[in-house]
């Protein structure tokens, strides 16, 4: 018996593959798995917050929502040119203050004619000139786990010049600051 090859009206259900079904689930799932890990490590090692005035102008602004790495400081200690948060001198009602750290333990700290001096050499960090030098009018070294943190706005900076702050104690930092959210000046990004 002849079939004939003539037109067909039938519409064939097309089969998706089962390799293509588990390639979708895989590709959700490890969506999740990642979104989940990443959530659960800000939540526990880091932890987020506002940046309150202008001091650290014009690396981060006034409102900008900033990520903050509270466990890399429990393996290392911060280094000249981080941007670090701490409460001044460990007080927990104050607002977290955001500087940038120019010195270090055993550093010697200076500014003279508003050119701030680290080790007698010119800071790298700070760019324009410092009208008030406060504590760091006359020379000092930083001791052990002390760190001098100032903004990278200096003349709007309340900062380790200031006699009640002073240098920062490495137990008063809470941690780097490594991502700042869009602000209406800049895009999101890491801060350097």
């Amino acid at each position: 018996m002849a079939h004939s090859k003539g037109l067909s009206f039938y519409k064939r259900k097309k089969k998706i593959s089962s390799i293509v079904i588990r390639e979708i689930f895989s590709w959700i799932f490890g969506t999740f798995v990642s979104i989940f890990i990443a959530a659960v490590l800000v939540y526990f090692l880091g932890m987020y917050t506002n940046v309150v005035g202008v001091s650290m102008e014009p690396t981060l602004y006034n409102g900008q929502q900033i990520f903050v790495n509270r466990f890399l400081y429990q393996l290392s200690t911060p280094k000249q040119g981080d941007v670090v948060i701490f409460l001044p001198n460990g007080n927990e009602n104050a607002h977290y203050y955001i500087k940038r750290v120019v010195g270090v333990p055993g550093d010697k700290i200076r500014i003279e004619d508003g050119v701030m001096y680290v080790n007698g050499l010119e800071s790298e960090w700070i760019h324009e000139k410092i009208l008030e030098p406060g504590i760091a009018a006359n020379e000092f070294t930083l001791q052990s786990g002390e760190y001098f943190c100032i903004g990278d706005n200096p003349n709007n900076s309340e900062d380790s010049r200031s006699a009640n702050i002073g240098p920062v104690n490495e137990t008063d930092i809470i941690g780097k600051v490594w991502f700042h959210m869009k602000s209406r000046y800049d895009d999101m990004g890491f801060v350097k």
